[in-house]
């Protein structure tokens, strides 16, 4: 699993979506361990060794430091039980929006690529995704959010990015592709709404 989140990783970093050292990818394996970027790593410059396993509660078990949100990936997947996937980036739509948008909740409707996530077989749906605030102590951002994870498929951190999770990687990397065309789609139409 380490090559396919190291390959994952530097699609999304060629993307734009995670710049130098932003972001963080992760994977549930097989034992239940996670498997997930260490901190500071460069996501465009990801090696096998830039992958590390955490226990189910998050605890290391290499002797290497994983990603400073860590907790995040493991809140993720104890409120979803079928998620073998996580993926955190730092899109400019992304980031963008979350500095506009008033509230905790960002609602996107009747957009054809809603259909991208899981159970969503319409664009005549509303989908609304927790926003919440940036905060250097991931307590602050778990427990806002914990409430808040069992029927949504993302969410998104004020000022920072977002997250997606999804049974698969191919199907995660899916969900961040959707998202931020969706998002470029609510920031262009607010533009041109003005």
């Amino acid at each position: 699993m380490a090559g396919r989140i190291v390959e994952v990783g530097k699609s999304l970093h060629a993307r734009g979506w995670a710049p130098a050292t932003s972001g963080n990818f992760s994977a549930r394996l097989a034992d239940g361990s996670i498997a997930i970027t260490v901190s500071g790593a460069h996501k465009g410059k990801l090696e096998a060794d830039d992958i590390m396993r955490l226990d189910p509660n998050g605890s290391p078990l290499e002797d290497k430091k994983p990603s400073a949100e860590a907790a995040l990936h493991v809140q993720i997947y104890k409120a979803h039980p079928k998620a073998r996937a996580i993926l955190h980036v730092h899109s400019v739509p992304g980031v963008a929006l979350s500095r506009v948008i008033k509230g905790d909740e960002l609602v996107l409707e009747g957009y054809e690529m809603l259909k991208v996530f899981p159970g969503i077989t319409t664009h005549e749906t509303r989908l609304s995704l927790p926003l919440v605030d940036n905060s250097q102590d991931m307590d602050d951002i778990t427990s806002a959010l914990s409430s808040r994870l069992k029927d949504v498929p993302a969410y998104i951190i004020r000022n920072h990015g977002f997250y997606v999770w999804a049974e698969s990687m191919s199907q995660a990397e899916n969900l961040v592709e959707g998202l931020d065309h969706l998002l470029q789609c609510e920031i262009e139409t607010r533009r041109i709404s003005q």
